[in-house]
């Protein structure tokens, strides 16, 4: 890599690296740049590489900005990685917070703007372990606008925002190029490439194949993405007989019953007064911005929070804390989250992470019989992802990260399917794919579906009900949002959730 560029600008020349070849590319310096291409298409190692990710690459030439900021799915997970190794929680005898949030923006005042743009007050004392996963993208980006950069560089910063979240964050952006910042953005979706941005590219087979002025390269990209194919391949019918016998389904119709619900952090509030019960074929949509609780109270349902014993919750007909094993609770969920996908640090290769769901460990720790195994190889083949399997899952790219934890969870074809967030780091073949297996499950009855989702793109038919967070009219620093039944919210049930 040669000498970073003083005045912004990124020239590129006979770039060759695993799964990637860049000829040649230049980004002036103010200019505004979206490149967009597929899981598996290049774009992931491209990014990687431009972040200053150790990865091998020859290049006749290389120069990258001398100021360039990165946001991107793992500078975030060394963030989080860095406050785990801090967490004194077990020598202080309480939680430790961590850094707090406010210590990621320098010169907190003199960009208060952003904070109230994005609406971190209220989280600023908060750790940043304690903020959701849209609010630690959300501090990232305000934390990157602040350091002065001649050029950003972004990864799908859309992911993970609420609506109101990705319309602010996309006046800031052309506010900022506006002021001759230099901007690459690098996503998976038409949906996500901004109007303001003056140049274009498009990645597929490993290769930038298509660049230039806006105008002139549009109707390539457009008829480019329109050919993708997705890796997620996946037939319900190949799944019948695949459940586990051990894993049989629990008795009984009723999966959750929540009364009453409540969750806080300290004396802060996130929401109170939710009744919710899921019953076998009840597929629910939860809604509402970040930080609204959404993300808490699937854990509580899933047994990751300790807030699941001091509600009135029970599980699959038993209330919690009465004795039951969350680990046999646990056999009949499937789970895929942002804090899964953060926690799966551990070394393994994506065909353990995958086999590893028949155990429900992060890790695969108990030798799987060659059946497992097989069983696993089989799900990456749907994955169109076989050749993978040997290679170790922190290696591969946060798409193809996703894909894998997807099949984590379906590999043992649950009674409860649980999906936050399922679709980030997904291009939208994969999206839809994805969107069209579970409409196809619900409708098999293969499983009962709780689904988080921002995107309205997601908000499919066999949803049977929908909680639905909203605004709670008040001053309360602790969440923009209050859930369902009381002070500012619904649960539409056993109807059209839409």
């Amino acid at each position: 890599m040669t000498g970073g560029d003083e005045n912004g600008r990124l020239v590129i020349e006979g770039l060759v690296a695993d799964g990637l070849a860049v000829d040649r590319l230049t980004i002036g310096a103010g200019e505004a740049w979206c490149l967009i291409g597929g899981n598996g298409s290049g774009i992931g190692p491209f990014g990687e590489l431009i972040a200053g990710e150790p990865i091998r690459y020859h290049a006749a030439r290389l120069d990258l900005p001398a100021a360039a900021g990165v946001l991107s799915f793992k500078r975030q997970q060394s963030i989080f990685e860095a406050e785990l190794r801090k967490d004194d929680t077990d020598y202080l005898g309480r939680i430790d917070p961590g850094t707090p949030a406010r210590a990621f923006v320098p010169d907190i005042e003199r960009h208060r703007h952003l904070v109230d743009l994005f609406a971190l007050d209220g989280v600023l004392d908060r750790g940043y372990r304690q903020l959701s996963s849209g609010q630690a993208r959300k501090l990232c980006l305000v934390q990157q606008l602040c350091l002065g950069v001649a050029l950003l560089i972004l990864e799908n910063p859309y992911e993970g925002l609420d609506q109101a979240g990705c319309r602010d964050l996309d006046r800031v952006l052309a506010g900022v190029h506006r002021q001759g910042i230099g901007l690459l953005l690098l996503v998976n979706n038409r949906a996500d490439m901004p109007s303001w941005c003056t140049h274009l590219g498009a990645f597929a087979n490993g290769t930038l194949v298509i660049q230039g002025q806006r105008s002139s390269v549009l109707a390539g990209i457009e008829a480019l993405l329109a050919g993708q194919r997705p890796l997620f391949q996946v037939s319900v019918e190949e799944l019948r007989g695949e459940r586990r016998l051990d894993a049989e389904k629990m008795p009984g119709d009723n999966l959750v019953t929540l009364r009453r619900g409540f969750a806080r952090y300290e004396d802060i509030e996130v929401f109170s007064g939710l009744d919710l019960t899921i019953n076998r074929g009840d597929h629910t949509l939860i809604t509402g911005p970040n930080g609204c609780g959404k993300s808490t109270l699937l854990q509580m349902i899933t047994g990751d929070h300790p807030l699941c014993y001091v509600n009135d919750l029970s599980l699959f007909g038993r209330r919690r804390g009465s004795g039951e094993s969350i680990w046999e609770l646990k056999r009949h969920m499937g789970i895929v989250s942002p804090d899964l996908h953060r926690n799966h640090r551990v070394a393994g290769s994506a065909l353990a992470i995958v086999v590893s769901g028949l155990f429900d460990s992060i890790g695969l720790y108990t030798r799987p019989s060659p059946a497992e195994l097989q069983l696993g190889r089989r799900w990456l083949r749907r994955l169109n992802l076989a050749h993978r399997a040997q290679q170790s899952f922190l290696r591969l790219s946060y798409g193809e990260q996703r894909l894998i934890l997807l099949a984590r969870a379906l590999i043992k074809t649950p009674q409860l399917l649980i999906l936050d967030e399922p679709t980030q780091g997904l291009d939208e073949a994969n999206r839809r794919a994805l969107l069209d297996f579970l409409a196809r499950l619900a409708a098999e009855d293969l499983a009962t579906i709780v689904y988080v989702s921002h995107r309205t793109d997601e908000y499919r038919d066999f949803f049977r009900q929908r909680i639905c967070f909203e605004p709670r009219h008040s001053s309360s620093p602790a969440s923009d949002e209050k859930p369902s039944t009381e002070g500012g919210g619904r649960l539409t049930s056993h109807g059209p959730a839409l």
